[in-house]
């Protein structure tokens, strides 16, 4: 692993707070998160960077080394952020026309539908994507000017990260699905109870959100706990379900493979929000409501290309909210 600047600014966010239960709360983190991040942070530096005690934790030699520079560097590197932004929003020279369309999104299912719609519908502007596992650094790049927009999910109510400098609309909400082998016993339900799950290893790609903890807490009060969690991309969930080696966690948009069905969680225990976000004083802030109509209509088509989601809306005695019914 690579250090990078958000690596820095955990070791600065942990050093400031004095313990790992603070400085999670201060970075919107579950403490486990937080100390298996740290862990990954050590290990690329080749050492321990805090002592824990009762008190809470203290820098070691090589902690203090690294955090002394990282108070160097990150003002620094906000400094240079901050100017180029400024000269963003200034004006640059030529015709003032938009080149590109600056697009960050995680592993949902929405990037590749809103690229085909916007490359369609403006044939003569590209579309630069960069894409990411964590939500915060994808926001953060928006929030500094590196990217135009922010395609992002967040579970439940929970608030996005960069909500202070970014301008968040809902663009859809689904239930979070469940994939099983075409081959598993409940492969035919029409839905399925979590609690029915207990005794399943399962499988989903990793986030810096609250998600992780919000599955705990529905299996809690299903009554069980998770035996195994593997945390890896998607094409490797796919096939840890096809091989019946797991069950994984889905948003309900995700199509159907050979081998593998999803299907709902009854009581819909899991909720997930598709939200883009731009900075409201950048120029970009203008295209938002174009990018925001490409979104919703991406995500009506994932909703039309899936075998089990429009069957479930349809069962539902109540509209679920989301943009398929036109919330916003």
């Amino acid at each position: 692993m690579e250090l990078e600047l958000r690596h820095l600014r955990t070791i600065r966010a942990i050093a400031d707070a004095g313990s790992l239960t603070k400085a999670a709360t201060a970075l919107g983190l579950a403490q486990p998160a937080l100390s298996a991040q740290l862990r990954r942070i050590e290990r690329s530096l080749g050492g321990v960077l805090f002592e824990r005690g009762r008190s809470g934790v203290r820098t070691t030699a090589l902690g203090a080394l690294v955090l002394d520079r990282a108070r160097v560097v990150l003002p620094a590197v906000s400094e240079l952020q901050q100017e180029a932004v400024r000269f963003a929003r200034s004006g640059s020279p030529g015709d003032g026309r938009r080149r590109a369309f600056r697009i960050g999104g995680t592993h949902g299912p929405l990037l590749g539908g809103l690229v085909d719609r916007i490359a369609s519908a403006e044939p003569g502007i590209g579309v630069v994507t960069h894409t990411s596992w964590s939500e915060r650094e994808i926001a953060a790049s928006a929030a500094e000017g590196q990217l135009d927009y922010a395609l992002i999910g967040t579970c439940g109510e929970s608030t996005p990260p960069e909500s202070g400098r970014l301008a968040w609309t809902e663009v859809a909400r689904d239930p979070v699905f469940v994939m099983l082998a075409a081959a598993h016993p409940l492969a035919a339900r029409p839905e399925v109870e979590l609690g029915e799950l207990a005794a399943e290893a399962w499988t989903d790609v990793p986030g810096d959100g609250c998600f992780a903890d919000c599955f705990a807490a529905a299996c809690v009060r299903a009554g069980f706990t998770p035996a195994t969690v593997y945390e890896t991309d998607t094409a490797s969930c796919v096939h840890l379900v096809q091989v019946g080696r797991a069950v994984g966690l889905c948003r309900a948009t995700f199509p159907d493979t050979p081998g593998m069905v999803t299907r709902p969680l009854a009581g819909t225990p899991l909720v997930w929000r598709h939200l883009l976000g731009w900075h409201p004083e950048a120029p970009a802030a203008a295209g938002a409501p174009f990018v925001v109509d490409h979104v919703r209509e991406a995500h009506r088509a994932a909703v039309a290309r899936s075998t089990s989601y429009p069957r479930w809306l349809a069962s539902r005695s109540r509209p679920f909210h989301n943009a398929v019914q036109g919330a916003g």
